[in-house]
């Protein structure tokens, strides 16, 4: 499959089917309520659903590969039967990955970028779909364990171009690669900041940025407020990072992010009716 992603920017909406995501876990945990939840995003304008069974929030613990496909692949199923917006599946794992494209997902969103899972590079390029390859300091259990850059921008990109590097070499498109800096993910509040208001320098890479901030913590630091709390705070940064260079915003509540995107995205690019 395809993406449009030289045209107005992407709303990808998060389906966490999990007990423990930082935002809303457990909230969709049932396949009814996580299937409603998905319904919902596409009719406010989802153009991608992501959809993940394992929480990948700081100090989370890997669940097995039985409980993570026993979440998600009912739901992807039916929903790839009814909906006409690709489904992502976010996982590290390429069994998971393998099993959700059979389902009729049509893209792998990898938090490791590829370097956890020995197969999933190949995997990528056997099925030839986009790959999602994210930047993160760490495991999910340690990355806010007082992380530290020099430069976090150069590092990032260093990052990235030795795992385009890496994922072309197991055969995956340099078209198919999308590269996402990874907000929250071994970052300081002050790093993700930082990666916002320099995202622009991530597009001399070639590929197309995603930006994943919607109600994380550093939102909740600046504003005091709880993850439920942080959808204003998420628009500004929704706002600024389309603004900055983003094709793809990654985002919890797909209606007002996509109004936000929409504007933002005229603001940089022009109006064309």
């Amino acid at each position: 499959m395809d993406l449009h992603l030289n045209g107005k920017p992407l709303i990808m909406g998060i389906l966490n089917i999990t007990p423990d995501s930082f935002s809303d876990g457990g909230h969709f945990l049932s396949s009814e309520s996580a299937l409603e939840q998905a319904r919902r995003m596409v009719s406010e304008g989802a153009d991608i659903l992501d959809i993940g069974g394992e929480s990948t929030r700081p100090f989370s613990e890997p669940v097995s590969l039985e409980e993570e496909m026993e979440r998600i692949l009912p739901v992807i199923r039916v929903l790839a039967g009814e909906i006409s917006v690709p489904i992502s599946v976010d996982t590290y794992k390429s069994e998971i990955a393998r099993a959700a494209l059979d389902a009729g997902a049509s893209i792998v969103n990898d938090i490791s970028a590829l370097s956890f899972d020995p197969n999933m590079g190949r995997l990528a390029a056997e099925r030839d779909v986009p790959v999602i390859l994210m930047h993160m300091k760490g495991r999910p259990k340690d990355m806010q364990v007082d992380p530290h850059y020099d430069d976090v921008i150069a590092e990032i990109k260093d990052f990235f171009r030795e795992r385009m590097s890496f994922a072309e070499q197991q055969g995956v498109k340099r078209e198919r690669i999308i590269l996402d800096p990874g907000i929250g993910f071994g970052k300081t509040v002050n790093h993700n900041l930082e990666i916002i208001r320099r995202l622009g320098e991530f597009l001399s890479l070639g590929r197309p940025i995603l930006v994943g901030s919607s109600r994380k913590a550093f939102i909740g630091k600046i504003l005091g407020k709880e993850p439920l709390e942080r959808e204003v705070g998420t628009n500004a940064t929704v706002a600024l990072s389309v603004y900055n260079g983003a094709r793809i915003v990654r985002v919890h509540d797909v209606a007002s992010a996509k109004e936000t995107a929409l504007v933002a995205g005229a603001v940089r690019a022009g109006f064309d009716g």
